[in-house]
């Protein structure tokens, strides 16, 4: 099951309401649940980094590490994603015994009585898009200097921070087919504004 952003009705006519309602989504409604969004993710990309100057103890590490990155995995997929963005996934298991995941977007009422603040979002998406990243960054740079023993951390880092990209990502955009559909436009969009560019150099 896969449901998709409705689309929210915006008074055009209306310069005070459209005024008041940008300045309403420019403010952070919930504090908390942006600080706790990036708290443990960044924290634990702070122990990756100091841990070696912190301690010598490479189980003290791991262990703050991976707990950091547990608790980033529950308060991102259980909290702040519902409150930041109004976006949640979750795994059910029907009558049948069949595990289906669900991936669900808030709808927005034609009043806006629920719209989602900008600055959260940015705050949300620029958290949740480059973390996962970084982790990447550290797991490559784990091969290639050959520390496996932090090959494991970076890899858990990867895989808690990437499933919680993976599942918003597919809230936000709808279906696997949608997802499919897309990247497939944008790869040919960009294979036709190469053909272009070079249609115009071969033509000057």
């Amino acid at each position: 099951q896969d449901s998709s952003d409705d689309i929210e009705d915006v008074s055009l006519f209306d310069a005070d309401d459209d005024v008041s309602r940008r300045s309403k989504k420019s403010k952070i409604r919930h504090p908390v649940a942006s600080f706790f969004h990036l708290f443990f993710r960044i924290s634990a990309i702070v122990v990756y980094l100091l841990c070696e100057l912190l301690t010598s103890s490479f189980i003290a590490c791991m262990v703050t590490i991976i707990l950091l990155l547990s608790c980033d995995f529950w308060a991102v997929k259980n909290v702040t994603g519902r409150l930041m963005v109004g976006l949640r996934w979750w795994n059910q298991v029907d009558d049948d015994g069949r595990s289906h995941w669900v991936f669900e977007a808030r709808k927005v009422s034609a009043q806006g009585g629920k719209t989602s603040s900008e600055a959260e979002s940015r705050i949300f998406w620029l958290g949740l898009i480059t973390c996962p990243m970084i982790w990447v960054i550290f797991a490559f740079s784990a091969l290639f200097s050959f520390k496996v023993k932090w090959l494991a951390v970076v890899v858990m880092g990867v895989v808690l921070q990437g499933a919680n990209l993976y599942g918003y990502i597919r809230c936000k955009v709808g279906s696997r087919k949608n997802l499919t559909s897309m990247a497939t436009n944008y790869l040919g969009k960009q294979f036709l504004r190469q053909t272009m560019a070079t249609e115009d150099q071969a033509a000057s």
